[in-house]
């Protein structure tokens, strides 16, 4: 998933989030920090938030069930998968994805993961330490096969 396709999902979900909240246009724009205009022509589709305004939406609206099932529990790894795109970082321990993860490979204590909604990546190391998170699985594969052979 591309930024530009998150964000246009996003959009489309944007009314739905609402609802779900009991929120009207004029409280929804209030707690996003955005103009009550500006809501109503992104709920109808004339306008698109952009993607700092749907980290925010995802932040602040994480307990959203129509978010959740859509993209599969933790909406803050999801995050991080668009954000951290070819960027490499050190993640923190994670809970060992008991949920919302299936196991895809196993290897010398790392484990790649697929999330079974969003369908992206990650590995994580014995610690269960996310080190990666792509919807590129190649990509994920090469970094496990490289800390592989930096053990060797």
């Amino acid at each position: 998933m591309t930024r530009e396709s998150f964000v246009k999902d996003i959009n489309s979900k944007l009314k739905l989030i609402r609802i779900e909240y009991g929120l009207t246009q004029d409280k929804m724009a209030c707690i996003l920090g955005i103009s009550k205009k500006t809501l109503v022509e992104s709920e109808k589709g004339r306008r698109s938030i952009g993607w700092t305004e749907c980290v925010a939406i995802v932040t602040i609206f994480s307990q959203s069930h129509v978010l959740q099932n859509a993209y599969g529990g933790d909406l803050f790894d999801m995050i991080d998968a668009i954000a951290f795109d070819n960027v490499k970082i050190e993640y923190p321990k994670t809970m060992g994805g008991k949920i919302w993860w299936r196991n895809v490979e196993e290897k010398n204590g790392f484990r790649i993961q697929q999330n079974v909604i969003s369908n992206h990546y990650r590995l994580l190391n014995a610690q269960d330490q996310r080190i990666i998170s792509s919807f590129d699985e190649e990509v994920v594969r090469e970094q496990m096969a490289v800390l592989i052979r930096e053990e060797e």
